[in-house]
């Protein structure tokens, strides 16, 4: 979701703990990382207890950050033109890569391998080797890229080419280092987010601008109209279940996988816009509140953490 996010901070977090030096003690528990937007750091929220653990600071302009396999962790930084590589337990920044355009966001291979990234002012897709640290390929893919899924086969991305897109460019990436540009589709509406559900066989898209949620066949079909809260909408996916998170609406709702229905609705801040399913919760940061709030499995509400002026996006350590 694309905001000026300096009109959403806040006068009721000045007294943020300062950076240098303040922790608490970690153990093992299962972990969440938020972005700071406005603040240049990354917060470190416990899942258990709901508690801010730690604060580590970033280049500026942290905006979206995705989490995978192997202790990988990434942070895009589309003013500084910049991307983060985290590592875990504990978290810390272990390199800077720059000289992109506007990086947005980030999808993960399953082997921990790569990590793909898309930057919406070069419209290109950015191969990253998380094991050497370095940019390995790159292709061109169309102006505005921003929200991508990648199939959990890992040979198949999609991005959709704009915060309302009319396009979305299907990218063949079988091989990471050589990603091919397959095709660009047309969406059933201007398209905000996409996402591969477990199977592989189905893509959900959410709309930019309307009340508008569909199921797409990856192979090609009619799109199956869901159920929506005001958009734009992002979408995640636990057991059995989609979770969407409307940040106009203020609301997650759970959906069943196999038919679309809703099965829960619950109530978050205002501008909860991304959201994330992992170790057993679910957590959307709120880019007007600077909260995570953090859900079960089951899309109840189970804790609200104050974490700064305006918080873009989480992620979950699996």
């Amino acid at each position: 979701m694309e905001l000026d996010r300096r009109a959403f901070v806040g006068l009721g977090l000045a007294a943020l703990p300062a950076l240098a030096g303040w922790r608490a003690p970690a153990g093992r528990e299962p972990l969440a990382l938020a972005t700071a937007d406005t603040e240049a750091h990354v917060v470190v929220v416990g899942l258990a207890r709901g508690q801010v653990q730690r604060r580590v600071a970033t280049v500026e302009d942290p905006r979206s950050i995705e989490g995978g396999p192997g202790g990988h962790v990434v942070v895009a930084h589309p003013t500084a033109g910049a991307v983060s590589l985290l590592s875990t337990r504990p978290v810390r920044v272990r390199r800077v890569l720059r000289g992109l355009g506007a990086p947005r966001y980030t999808a993960l291979a399953s082997d921990g391998r790569h990590a793909y990234v898309s930057d919406g002012s070069r419209g290109e897709l950015v191969v990253v080797d998380l094991a050497r640290g370095r940019i390995v390929a790159g292709v061109e893919v169309g102006a505005g890229a921003r929200h991508l899924s990648l199939d959990p086969a890992g040979r198949t991305l999609w991005v959709a080419l704009g915060s309302s897109a009319a396009a979305i460019a299907v990218v063949d990436v079988g091989d990471p280092r050589r990603p091919r540009l397959r095709r660009r589709l047309r969406p059933p509406f201007l398209a905000h987010d996409v996402a591969f559900s477990p199977s592989g066989r189905r893509v959900w898209i959410t709309a930019g601008r309307e009340r508008r949620l569909a199921v797409l066949p990856a192979a090609g079909g009619r799109p199956v109209p869901l159920s929506a809260d005001a958009a734009p909408q992002h979408v995640s996916f636990g057991h059995g279940v989609a979770y969407v998170a409307s940040g106009d609406g203020a609301s997650v709702r759970v959906h069943e996988l196999m038919h679309g229905r809703v099965r829960r609705t619950a109530r978050v801040p205002y501008g909860s816009y991304n959201i994330q399913a992992g170790a057993g919760a679910v957590v959307t940061a709120s880019l007007a509140r600077g909260t995570l709030t953090i859900l079960d499995r089951a899309g109840r509400v189970r804790r609200e953490v104050p974490v700064a002026p305006a918080a873009h996006d989480a992620c979950v350590l699996r």
